[in-house]
């Protein structure tokens, strides 16, 4: 009782006894001014002549007020979303770009979303956009592309500690959508094309070079057993036939052509 007399003063005091004897001379039609719900999800600040009365919000549950001298304002504690309406942003490598995102952030000081700040909501949303702006244009297109996850991570960290003094604690920042100009996309597209085709050349040739010396050891496997290469032709002549072909090449043994030839010259 002492500190709120020094808080509120002589003549303050004197005006919470007058409505406190006025409550106890109405009682109990007055009782139901006096009682006030606070939901679960809530909080309550209470100012006695002007002052927060307790550092500490009160709730949830029934609060007892003063109806002369107390007003109240109720918190809500749940989690808020923010949506980022589309930013047009310049990139690091002079990429104009539009990028939205949400955040997701919930008051858990009552007393200090009231005091310290007008609008906690309002000013949360502006410093957001004005956040997402800073960051993003501090990077590269691709690494914009690439980094969604430690980009939203960094804004999370800088609204968090920007907004503490506010009561508020920032839970979550994701990105939800990078666009490019066409130009752009086209030029993207096209590099990306490029890239897969030297790789698709780099792929074939690599399998070149890899059946060229496949085909070396088994020419020197063949050239060790010739009847090795016979059964290679038969193997051959087996898999055409499976494929329903109507001309079929059979090639001959060049020393069989060569017997044949002497035989001619010596008849």
């Amino acid at each position: 009782i002492a500190n709120r007399r020094e808080e509120i003063g002589v003549c303050g005091w004197i005006l919470v006894s007058v409505s406190f004897l006025l409550v106890l001379i109405t009682f109990p039609i007055s009782i139901w001014a006096c009682i006030k719900v606070v939901r679960e999800y809530e909080r309550a600040v209470v100012f006695r002549l002007g002052r927060i009365l307790s550092k500490k919000a009160k709730g949830p549950g029934l609060i007892l007020i003063l109806p002369c001298t107390d007003t109240f304002i109720k918190v809500d504690l749940r989690t808020v979303t923010c949506n980022i309406p589309p930013q047009e942003i310049l990139t690091k490598d002079a990429v104009t770009t539009q990028v939205d995102g949400v955040v997701y952030y919930r008051i858990h000081s009552a007393v200090s979303a009231v005091a310290n700040v007008t609008n906690v909501h309002s000013a949360t949303f502006l410093l957001a956009q004005t956040t997402l702006r800073n960051v993003l244009g501090t990077q590269t297109l691709a690494q914009l592309l690439a980094g969604r996850e430690e980009i939203a991570h960094s804004i999370q960290a800088i609204l968090d500690s920007a907004t503490e003094q506010w009561g508020i604690k920032v839970s979550r920042v994701e990105i939800k959508d990078v666009r490019i100009p066409v130009a752009m996309q086209r030029v993207m597209a096209a590099e990306a094309e490029a890239t897969r085709e030297a790789r698709a050349k780099v792929v074939a040739a690599e399998g070149e070079m890899n059946a060229s010396k496949a085909l070396k050891q088994a020419s020197m496997v063949l050239a060790e057993s010739p009847a090795g290469l016979q059964l290679r032709y038969l193997q051959t002549l087996t898999t055409l036939a499976a494929e329903n072909n109507s001309t079929i090449v059979f090639p001959l043994p060049i020393n069989l052509l060569d017997g044949l030839g002497q035989k001619n010259r010596g008849g």
